[in-house]
C-alpha cells in the first residue's frame, strides 16, 4: 500500500472548467464554433498567397500573415482550450471545394495563430498525417496513430493537439475525449490510495525515437501537482500502451501490482460513459484538445478501398505562449518547460517539414 502521508498530502478536489462529465457536454452544443464566410473567405486568401509564392511552412510566424477577422475567434477558443472545457471544435473548413492541399496550408496558418508548431516524429515532421498505414501497434517502432486500431485514451506531446479532417472512414473512427481532471477527482473520491500511486514516475516507451544521451524511455508520474507563485494545478500524461511496452527495457521502473491497479483503475474511468464524450468529425472539422487537462481516444475503423477515401486527419501539435506553468519533469519528455518552446519529438540536427506530399 502507499504511505498514509502520500495519501493525505494529495492536492484537494480539483474544481475547474476542465472537470467535466461527458452527458452533461454532450447535450449542449456551445463547443462548437462554425466558420463565418468572412472568416474563411480571409484564410482562403491569406493561404493562396502562401501557395502562390511557395513560402516556407516550417516558418510561419502569425504576425507575417495577419488574420484581423478570424484572429478574436481563435483567442477566445484558445482560451476555451487552455483555461476552460480544455477544448474547441471548430466547423466548417470549405476542403472539399479548395481541395486537400490548400486547406493543409490554411490549417498550418491557423495554427501558427494558435502556438509553435513542433516536431511529430524523428523525421521533423511538423503537419502529421494521421491514417493507416497498414501497421501494427505491437511493433515497438510503431505508433498507433498510423494503425487503424483503437488508440486508447492518451495524451499527445505536446500543449495543444489540433486534428483537421480530410476524410472520414468507412466505419468507425470516432472521436473520444474525457477530462483527466475528473478522472483524478474521481480517483480521490474512491481510492486515494491509487490516485496517490500515479504520482510517483513511471517509464513510458519513446517508441525508436531517441536522441542522443536519451534512454529509450522517460520517466514522468501520470499526475503531475503544481503549485508555486500563486499557480495550483494538476497536469496529466499518459499513454497506457507506451507504458507497458517501456517494461521491456532493463533500467525501466517496474510497474508493480498497486501501480497495475491504479492504471487499471485509471483507464475504466476513462472508458466509462459517465465520464467520456464521443462525437463524430465531419470533413471540415478542426478540433483542438488540451492534453495537459484531457485526454483523447479514437476507435478503430474499417477504411474504404479507394485510396482517394479512407479516413485522413491532418495534425499540428502546437505550443502556446500563453500555455501553463509546467513541472520541471516534462522537460524528460518536452525537451524545454519553456512555454511557446516546448514539446515535440522531433531529433536533434533533423531538418524540419511540412508534407503536403499526396494532398
Amino acid at each position: 500500500m502507499f504511505n498514509h502521508d502520500a495519501v493525505t498530502a494529495l492536492p484537494a478536489h480539483q474544481d475547474t472548467p476542465a472537470a467535466w462529465y461527458g452527458p452533461q457536454l454532450a447535450a449542449r452544443d456551445d463547443w462548437i464554433e462554425a466558420l463565418s464566410d468572412s472568416e474563411l473567405f480571409e484564410l482562403e486568401r491569406a493561404s493562396d498567397r502562401l501557395a502562390t509564392t511557395n513560402a516556407d511552412l516550417t516558418g510561419l510566424r502569425a504576425t507575417d500573415h495577419p488574420l484581423p477577422i478570424l484572429t478574436s475567434r481563435l483567442r477566445r477558443a484558445l482560451s476555451d482550450v487552455l483555461d476552460g472545457r480544455g477544448f474547441v471544435l471548430l466547423r466548417g473548413l470549405p476542403v472539399q471545394a479548395w481541395g486537400r492541399r490548400r486547406a493543409a496550408i490554411a490549417f498550418m496558418l491557423l495554427g501558427a495563430h494558435l502556438g509553435h508548431a513542433r516536431p511529430q516524429n524523428a523525421l521533423g515532421h511538423l503537419l502529421g498525417h494521421v491514417r493507416d498505414m497498414g501497421l501494427r501497434s505491437d511493433d515497438p517502432k510503431v505508433r498507433i496513430y498510423q494503425t487503424h486500431e483503437r488508440q486508447t485514451y492518451h495524451t499527445d506531446s505536446c500543449d495543444v493537439v489540433a486534428l483537421l479532417c480530410l476524410q472520414t472512414a468507412r466505419t468507425g473512427g470516432q472521436s473520444a475525449l474525457v477530462s483527466s481532471t475528473t478522472v483524478f477527482n474521481e480517483m480521490r473520491r474512491h481510492r486515494p490510495d491509487l490516485a496517490a500511486a500515479l504520482f510517483q514516475p513511471l517509464a513510458t516507451d519513446r517508441r525508436g525515437e531517441v536522441g542522443p544521451g536519451q534512454e529509450p524511455f522517460f520517466t514522468i508520474p501520470v499526475f503531475n501537482w503544481l503549485a508555486q507563485g500563486g499557480t495550483s494545478q494538476l497536469s496529466v500524461i499518459y499513454q497506457r500502451q507506451y507504458l507497458e511496452s517501456a517494461q521491456r527495457f532493463e533500467g525501466a521502473p517496474r510497474i508493480t501490482p498497486q501501480i497495475r491497479e491504479a492504471l487499471d483503475l485509471f483507464d475504466s474511468l476513462c472508458n466509462d460513459p459517465r465520464l467520456n464524450l464521443h462525437m463524430d468529425l465531419r470533413i471540415g472539422d478542426i478540433q483542438l484538445v488540451h492534453n495537459h487537462t484531457l485526454l483523447h481516444d479514437r476507435t478503430g475503423f474499417e477504411d474504404w478501398p479507394e485510396p482517394e477515401r479512407r479516413r485522413h486527419l491532418l495534425r499540428l501539435w502546437l505550443a502556446p505562449e500563453q500555455a501553463r506553468v509546467l513541472p520541471q519533469v516534462f522537460a524528460r519528455r518536452y525537451g524545454s518547460i519553456v512555454a511557446g518552446a516546448r514539446g515535440g519529438v522531433g531529433l536533434p540536427d533533423t531538418a524540419l517539414q511540412v508534407p503536403l506530399d499526396g494532398l
